[in-house]
């Protein structure tokens, strides 16, 4: 058999199908004791390695109940009409700050608890 060059290879395995070439691989691979796998990317070390890292958006809040404020009753209504919290519950939850009011919630659902507690006079923090 004659040797091929890399263009007469790359012809070859053009008149291929798709199934044919994953065999020639999986046969390709045993024969010689390989793995075909993508190369991976390896980020550089020094200023750009901040750049390659991922950071992921934080999508689950906490809304934490820091002070009840001058207007406790009406931040204990609101707690009631944010949670499924009875009266006595809601009331330890205000007594006891800072608690979490709500977990794992979406942003703009944080969002609107913390802006319907501070308009009832609560100091509130969202994590």
């Amino acid at each position: 058999m004659a040797k091929l060059s890399q263009d007469e290879l790359l012809a070859q395995f053009e008149t291929l199908t798709l199934i044919e070439l994953s065999e020639f691989v999986k046969a390709f691979e045993e024969k010689f004791d390989v793995k075909a796998a993508a190369p991976v990317a390896i980020a550089a070390g020094g200023p750009a390695a901040p750049a390659a890292e991922a950071v992921e958006e934080q999508d689950e809040f906490d809304v934490i109940l820091e002070s009840a404020g001058d207007k406790k009753i009406q931040v204990i209504k609101e707690v009631r009409a944010l949670t499924s919290l009875g009266l006595k519950e809601a009331k330890d939850l205000v007594d006891g700050t800072p608690k979490p009011v709500l977990e794992k919630v979406a942003k703009d659902a944080a969002e609107k608890a913390k802006a319907q507690l501070e308009a009832a006079g609560a100091k509130v923090t969202v994590k």
